[in-house]
This record gives C-alpha cells, structure tokens and sequence, in this order.
C-alpha cells in the first residue's frame, strides 16, 4: 500500500499511479495541483516540439549543407585528434578539418573522408591556403597512392546534395561522432 504524498497515511489507490489519498481536502488540492502542472508540463513540451516542427519546415537546403558541414567537420577533428597536421606534421596544434580539393569547388568532395584531414588552423589551413602540395604528400602516406588516384578521378565529377541527402549526412556523423567520443 502506497503512502500519501501529502499527509503520509496509507492507503489504496483507485487510479493508477496514484500518490494521494484523496480523503482530506488538502490532499485533493494537493492532487489537483500535481495535474495542473503535468498538464502544464505537456503543454510546454507540445510547443518546444511544434517550434521545432515549424523552424525545420522554414530550413533551406543551404541551412541543411552548412548544418551537414559543421557536423562532418567535427568528426574529423575528432577522428584525426593527436595526429600530425596532414601537411606540415605539426604536433600541438589548433585543429581545423582541410579539404584537399575544397568544398566550395568540388561539393561530391565535401564529405568525402579521404579528402578531408585534421590540418593546422593558422598556419596551413588559413595562410598557406591548405598548403595542397604538402597535403598531397600526406595524403599518399596516409590513404595510399590508389585512394589518392580514385580522389582525383571523383573530383572530376559534379554532384548536387538533396536536402533528404543532407538529413542522412547529418545522421550519419552525428552517430559516429557519438561512437568515437565513447
């Protein structure tokens, strides 16, 4: 037998779940107020989910690519934590995700892992601009000279991303993301 929330006194419930007794007027109060603020509780969770509902609805396809980006990005960071800057083997350094052949030029490319690798920030990725001839020789010592040719044959082909294309990328890192950070 369950004990009243509010007075402490045994009794049996009538309703599922019930935690007050309903014998004193205090506990009924008590009971109906525990309902307004559920109800309250669920209203306010209906509205964070309806605007969520109506931002996704009002999102552009370049929404979804800059939302895709930034999650792709961050996995390879993630991935590429405490190696060497792919072009110039700095050790300690601010990492940023550089893109071999560039994703504003080459957008079948912009997710593609192989072509892409934790760089320096400052240094390669920014002053240098990507610092490709170094970022080549990185590149055949860590992916192999045949993923290097296939990279450069894909570059060759045009690609645009639907936006339901862009929802699966987005899963898709999210999810491993979650797995590397375990």
């Amino acid at each position: 037998m369950p004990k009243c929330k509010l007075c402490k006194v045994k009794f049996t419930p009538k309703y599922f779940n019930q935690k007050y007794c309903m014998d004193e007027i205090e506990c009924i109060k008590a009971f109906n107020e525990s309902v307004k603020e559920l109800r309250s509780k669920q209203i306010q969770k209906a509205k964070v989910k309806e605007k969520k509902e109506l931002k996704e609805k009002l999102m552009t396809k370049s929404d979804y690519m800059n939302i895709a980006q930034k999650v792709f990005n961050t996995f390879i960071r993630i991935r590429d934590k405490g190696k060497p800057c792919i072009s110039c083997n700095a050790i300690n350094y601010t990492s940023s995700c550089g893109h071999y052949y560039s994703s504003g030029n080459h957008k079948n490319l912009t997710f593609n892992e192989d072509n892409c690798h934790a760089q320096c920030w400052y240094n390669c990725n920014s002053n240098l601009s990507g610092n490709l001839i170094e970022y080549r020789k990185g590149l055949i010592v860590r992916i192999g000279l045949q993923r290097l040719e296939n990279l450069d044959n894909i570059a060759k082909v045009e690609r645009k991303y639907s936006i339901d294309e862009l929802k699966e990328i987005i899963k898709t890192y999210k999810a491993k993301i979650k797995e590397l950070e375990k």
